[in-house]
């Protein structure tokens, strides 16, 4: 069964717009566990604008404490730009940022899914260029196979991308699924471009690669894209959040359950 890791971002994005610790990462992160998610994701960003480096200290120990309602452990995924430096924080009682890589260092979480974004991105929009960064990239995967954590590169279903992925030794990829979710939302091209990601998801497995996917996966499109052999995991926050207002939390992470089939 694919596996569901809930994006608790903007839990983080909705507390920080107040001076306030309401609503709880932490308890959310129970929350889903609870409902039956399979593991908790975190995308920190060096601004700080949603989960924050301390969410991430405190998430990580009450992660590995966790067990899922059937049984075994739940996946602490940590999401970020792996050459992010440290920054300095402008704001009270909002710690300084470690840097990306420091921080994984010191929370070991399960996976750590590398990301090239930046402060100017509203979310993250484009999977690696692994021709321009591939050399770099295959330093941090190499340094995360001797922390023991698994590793996942953000990627575009691009064929040749893949490939260069592969040779990177990292063990699993992330396809980004905006182009999918854009096609069903617009009703435009949709097989076509399903295909796109079915082709992709063969090639990673053939290659020796783990899938995962995220981003714009909602419970409409979601039934679908999971039907692709060989997905491992999707990691959803932004649509399980605006479903949560009208279902509540705990409903809408058994509804993105079924979609998954469970």
């Amino acid at each position: 069964m694919i596996a569901l890791s809930v994006n608790l971002n903007k839990i983080a994005l909705i507390r920080n717009s107040r001076d306030t610790t309401n609503p709880s990462v932490i308890e959310h992160a129970r929350m889903a566990i609870d409902a039956g998610a399979d593991g908790i994701t975190v995308h920190p960003r060096p601004d700080q604008r949603h989960i924050r480096a301390d969410d991430c200290l405190a998430l990580g120990p009450l992660v590995a404490g966790l067990t899922h309602p059937a049984g075994g452990a739940v996946e602490f995924n940590i999401e970020g730009n792996p050459f992010a430096p440290a920054r300095k924080s402008d704001r009270d009682g909002v710690g300084d940022y470690p840097g990306f890589m420091e921080l994984v260092r010191e929370v070991r979480p399960d996976q750590a899914t590398l990301v090239p974004d930046g402060d100017n991105q509203l979310t993250s929009d484009h999977g690696f260029d692994m021709v321009r960064d591939g050399e770099r990239v295959a330093e941090i995967v190499a340094e995360l196979k001797q922390l023991g954590i698994r590793s996942s590169l953000f990627m575009d279903p691009d064929l040749e991308q893949i490939r260069l992925a592969a040779e990177s030794g990292a063990d699993r990829i992330e396809l980004y699924t905006e182009s999918y979710a854009d096609a069903c939302k617009q009703d435009r091209d949709v097989d076509a471009v399903f295909e796109r990601f079915r082709a992709a998801a063969a090639l990673a497995n053939e290659l020796g690669l783990g899938v995962n996917a995220g981003h714009d996966l909602d419970l409409n499109n979601l039934p679908r894209f999971a039907a692709i052999p060989g997905i491992l995991e999707v990691s959803i926050g932004h649509a399980l959040t605006v479903d949560a207002i009208r279902m509540g939390f705990a409903n809408a992470v058994a509804a993105y359950r079924t979609a998954l089939g469970h």
